[in-house]
């Protein structure tokens, strides 16, 4: 009897999680040295808290020089970051995935149902890189000309994320991907808000 063909997408799974592997066995002999501490302070501004404290400062900064668009910036931070969060919250609480640096047996980088609550086995997507996205990403609609630079600074956040063995790539780049859907179906709702609130316009602050 003829083997049967595998799916594409079913092969490009399989390739995606065999990478998943090859990378957190290639990381595991630095895992814990000085250099991934170092890592793991980047790591940490990615933190709910600290993006959070970001996004308040930027309303605060915003409100307190009567910048619209900067109070405006802030506020569609905030709210793209709660929306990305709740994102990767759901889940979380559907798919289990050992952690890179928890992982044991051949197949300890797979996903799996599940609703694990336990931080080791929540690897499936990654919130820091749902957060860091989403706030840069907002923060880039109303200073474009910042975009580069807000996005370099998401994606070091993300990428810190891998050397230091809390995540695999594949759970940074669907993290990513969250974070940037997230703010991007706020958008259309943000903006009839922002117009109620006048702060809208093209008009430079007072």
């Amino acid at each position: 009897m003829a083997k049967k063909d595998k799916d594409p997408l079913e092969e490009g799974a399989e390739a995606l999680l065999g990478a998943d592997a090859a990378v957190a066995e290639a990381l595991d002999p630095i895992a814990g040295s000085s250099a991934m501490e170092a890592v793991g302070w980047l790591s940490d501004l990615g933190d709910q808290p600290q993006m959070r404290i970001l996004c308040a400062g930027v309303i605060a900064a915003g409100l307190a020089g009567r910048s619209k668009r900067l109070t405006k910036a802030g506020l569609r931070m905030i709210a793209a970051h709660t929306l990305a969060t709740e994102a990767k919250n759901v889940v979380k609480k559907r798919v289990d995935r050992s952690r890179p640096r928890s992982r044991s047996g051949e197949n300890g980088h797979r996903l799996k149902p599940g609703k694990s609550r336990t931080k080791e086995e929540s690897s499936f997507p990654s919130g820091h890189s749902a957060g860091a996205a989403a706030v840069a990403a907002a923060y880039a609609r109303d200073f474009p000309e910042h975009r580069a630079a807000a996005a370099a600074g998401a994606g070091a956040i993300a990428l810190a994320q891998i050397p230091r063995s809390a995540h695999y790539p594949t759970d940074v780049g669907v993290g990513l991907a969250l974070g940037l859907l997230s703010e991007a179906l706020l958008d259309p709702v943000l903006d009839p808000l922002f117009d109620w609130l006048q702060l809208s316009g093209d008009e430079p602050d007072e």
